[in-house]
């Protein structure tokens, strides 16, 4: 069969992922705990924002102190209070993580109960550790110990919207983490449906050619046949049906299902290749292009007694690759030819191609000069289909 295929290798990064740039800070980085997103450690995340909070709140509070001169038992008064919001806040995101769970109403009543139960614990700790450490005169009673309650009233409620909020955001991150992956894997499994929709009729035509042959006792033929049947057949059971593989290996891959049908149609089926060089490494899905060659062999090669003349034709356009697909069509059919498939074949590719590529790419029929039937398609060359994108 006449082909113009450079023989040369696949370059080696159309083979090979990209690799990853490497910062010189990951070590650094990985040695504090900061090479991994913040919150993928959540009960980390929850330690350190808690310590960092309170840290806060006892640093501002001890400068305030010193700069109303409230001496220096005000750092035991003002530890003494990081210590209570500190238990509190810890009690409290027990309770939140149970409640969080909850219908949303039950969720805000119960969570402002509790909100109120812990500022009135901490109004009543820090107006006693007012009058024991500041005061040592004062004696409140009854109501005086509310003293503090509106200003912990406020400081806990921030802590609570702040504990929700963040945990409201994981949670939202976590189901549109959970939905991207089920749209992956209803991608993929499109695909390999897509993949396993392949026209079997070739091989059940080979299967009975090569009976044929064996009744015929041409062995040698028969085994011949048998030998690239065989080869056909693991590359398309160990590839994965959603695999990537670059426009040489496809090519190679058509050689060996046409050196199969070449056996059945002899001179009546003459395939020339066309791919310019700078297109070999363009990546599309595995097997995509058989059915169009199939289409041809059926409707253009078997009903005619002359055969046809079939083209697949590559070339760079811009960014792009263009691969064409093209039968003279069957001489002496009265109009029948390939343009009648529109079935099946056809709209695999152009749902395969969607899948692979969305908008990047486009996939047109027409009646060709010859009498026949063209499909164009065109890529990108060098994107890689979008279910193997990171």
């Amino acid at each position: 069969m006449a082909t113009s295929v450079a023989p040369a290798a696949v370059p080696a990064h159309a083979q090979q992922p990209h690799p990853k740039v490497r910062s010189p800070a990951r070590p650094i980085l990985k040695g504090v705990g900061l090479d991994a997103p913040f919150f993928q450690d959540k009960n980390r995340a929850f330690w350190t924002l808690q310590s960092i909070g309170w840290s806060g709140y006892f640093i501002l509070r001890l400068l305030s102190g010193f700069a109303n001169n409230m001496g220096a038992m005000f750092v035991v008064h003002t530890l003494l209070l990081t210590a209570t919001g500190y238990s509190l806040t810890l009690l409290m995101g027990s309770l939140f993580r149970r409640l969080i769970t909850m219908r949303a109403a039950l969720t805000v009543i119960l969570s402002l109960i509790a909100v109120m139960v812990a500022a009135l614990s901490f109004s009543i700790i820090e107006t006693w550790s007012y009058a024991t450490f500041l005061k040592p005169g004062a004696k409140p009673v009854g109501v005086a110990y509310l003293g503090a309650i509106l200003l912990n009233f406020a400081l806990l409620a921030a802590w609570s919207a702040l504990y929700y909020g963040i945990n409201y955001y994981l949670l939202l991150e976590e189901e549109i983490d959970q939905r991207t992956a089920l749209e992956l894997q209803a991608s993929s499994a499109q695909l390999a449906m897509l993949r396993y929709q392949l026209n079997p009729h070739f091989l059940f035509n080979t299967l009975n050619s090569i009976s044929t042959l064996v009744l015929l006792k041409q062995t040698e033929r028969a085994n011949a046949m048998l030998a690239r049947l065989s080869s056909f057949l693991r590359y398309t059971l160990v590839n994965e049906p959603t695999a990537q593989v670059t426009l040489a290996q496809e090519v190679e891959t058509l050689k060996l299902y046409l050196e199969i049908e070449k056996m059945r149609f002899e001179d009546r089926l003459r395939p020339h290749f066309k791919i310019d060089p700078a297109t070999i490494g363009a990546r599309l899905p595995s097997l995509l292009l058989q059915p169009l060659i199939e289409n041809a062999i059926k409707y253009a090669v078997t009903p005619s007694e002359t055969g046809a003349d079939i083209w697949l034709r590559a070339t760079r356009e811009g960014a792009g690759v263009r691969i064409e697909v093209t039968d003279t069509g069957c001489e002496g059919c009265d109009g029948l030819s390939a343009t009648q498939s529109t079935g099946v074949g056809l709209a695999n590719i152009r749902d395969r191609l969607a899948q692979a590529y969305g908008a990047a790419q486009s996939f047109t029929t027409r009646a060709n000069e010859d009498g026949g039937f063209s499909v164009i398609i065109d890529i990108p060359l060098d994107a890689r289909p979008l279910d193997s994108r990171p």
